[in-house]
């Protein structure tokens, strides 16, 4: 049974509803007289849609929301707090010390010798508290902030509210006591609390990172286009080293629409003037390479790319000393390569018949003939001069049927490093693959 309502329907948000579904870009945010968030009509732009004319007003480039000049100022206000040390094993969350005096916690495993630390508080307090011993230090910050999908919590930026405040407020709070909200429609919470969110720490952040130093930040399609605005903003858009494309690799394929299977990392370096100022990788992927192995008299190999050429550059006009024919019996397994042609005809003439001139004792015992193929109408070459086919004929082995041979160069492996995969013999060759150098 349905619950009977007992208000009339809003009728405005009704009429922005209807607004918003015909000109979406006049939809803004704003707040209300309790000063909280609400959809609204931005009525100079919606003026402008409905004008053939240029409407009045001003205009500039700028990227703004409810709450922007609030959060420059919520960055720069000073808080009275301090980091204690947590040297037990388990580290206390956030708290107040005997005199009152509130503190985030820090804490590490071998407290005396390690290098690392682990800070526990809320972040916005901790980037405050970094910035005394840590400004223009830090080389790399990654952050992964809440991604705004109307599921996760985001911290309230007021730390002047006492806990009866906080409880009237909100009612949600974390395992150690922090007061949190969802953001949501229903809330009256959408893009804007987020963008003052983020904005704030990224001030903060910016102020850590060194002249060299670079910063990688976590985000979905939900407010990457935002958080771009906002990043360029605050580190200058040509500080911005582009996208990295992370593939989440877990699609459930339920979507209605179209399936979102990969999120974000915006990446930017905090200053780009310094001469000489590189960002310089020291990751490699390593990759596993799988490669199809051929037995012959008790030694193995895999198969490489055949030596004939293509293009203008693999004819035999083009390259009249390297025309030679290769005898080839298929019973012996031998090779060899004649020069059994006229090169002086091979630069101008387009006739078989009339460049070369069959062995006829090979022929009677037991060779074919293997020519180069034709290039675009015109005789062929192959990329191997004669006389390195004959020194190095073992690394070469002749593969298909009469009248379609094809001559490849083979690389010998060692039969240790040959697996029988699936019935199939196979040579499994890692190599490293370095990340781009400098960016």
């Amino acid at each position: 049974m349905n619950k009977p309502k007992f208000e009339t329907p809003d009728m405005t948000m009704e009429n922005i509803d209807k607004i918003a579904n015909l000109f979406p870009n006049c939809i803004t945010e704003t707040k209300d007289a309790d000063g909280k968030l609400k959809k609204a009509v931005n009525f100079g732009v919606l003026k402008q849609m409905l004008s053939k004319d240029i409407a009045d007003g001003d205009e500039a480039y700028e990227f703004t929301w409810v709450g922007k000049k609030a959060a420059i100022v919520e960055a720069n206000t000073p808080i009275r707090k301090t980091l204690r040390p947590v040297i037990e094993d388990e580290v206390t969350p956030t708290g107040k010390d005997s005199e009152g005096n509130p503190y985030c916690s820090t804490g590490s495993v071998n407290w005396d010798t390690t290098q690392n630390l682990y800070i526990e508080g809320d972040n916005l307090e901790v980037l405050k508290l970094l910035q005394e011993s840590y400004l223009n230090k830090i080389k790399m910050i990654y952050i992964d902030p809440p991604y705004n999908t109307g599921n996760d919590f985001i911290y309230r930026d007021d730390f002047t509210a006492d806990s009866e405040e906080y409880q009237e407020d909100a009612g949600l709070f974390d395992e150690e006591g922090n007061r949190m909200f969802k953001n949501t429609d229903t809330n009256g919470r959408f893009h804007s609390d987020w963008c003052s969110m983020i904005y704030t720490r990224l001030l903060l952040a910016r102020n850590l990172l060194s002249d060299d130093g670079v910063i990688f930040i976590s985000i979905d399609d939900n407010e990457v286009d935002n958080l771009r605005k906002i990043s360029d903003e605050v580190f200058g858009e040509r500080n911005c080293l582009g996208p990295l494309i992370q593939n989440k690799q877990n699609a459930k394929n339920d979507t209605t629409d179209i399936q979102k299977n990969h999120e974000f990392i915006l990446v930017y370096r905090k200053n780009t003037i310094l001469h000489g100022c590189t960002i310089k990788g020291t990751l490699s992927r390593e990759l596993e390479t799988y490669r199809d192995v051929f037995e012959e008299s008790g030694r193995y190999y895999y198969l490489n790319d055949s030596i004939t050429t293509r293009g203008e550059g693999g004819t035999l006009r083009a390259r009249p000393n390297l025309g030679y024919t290769v005898y080839f019996n298929p019973i012996t397994k031998d090779k060899i390569a004649v020069a059994d042609y006229d090169i002086e005809k091979a630069k101008t003439v387009l006739q078989e018949n009339e460049v070369y001139k069959d062995d006829e004792n090979l022929l009677k015992n037991g060779y074919v003939i293997i020519r180069p193929p034709k290039v675009r109408g015109n005789l062929g070459c192959w990329t191997w001069s004669l006389d390195k086919f004959n020194n190095q004929k073992d690394e070469i082995v002749i593969t298909g049927k009469p009248d379609n041979y094809a001559i490849h160069k083979r690389t010998f492996v060692d039969k240790k490093l040959v697996k029988n995969i699936e019935g199939k013999l196979q040579f499994i060759s890692r190599s490293f693959d370095p990340v781009k150098k400098t960016v």
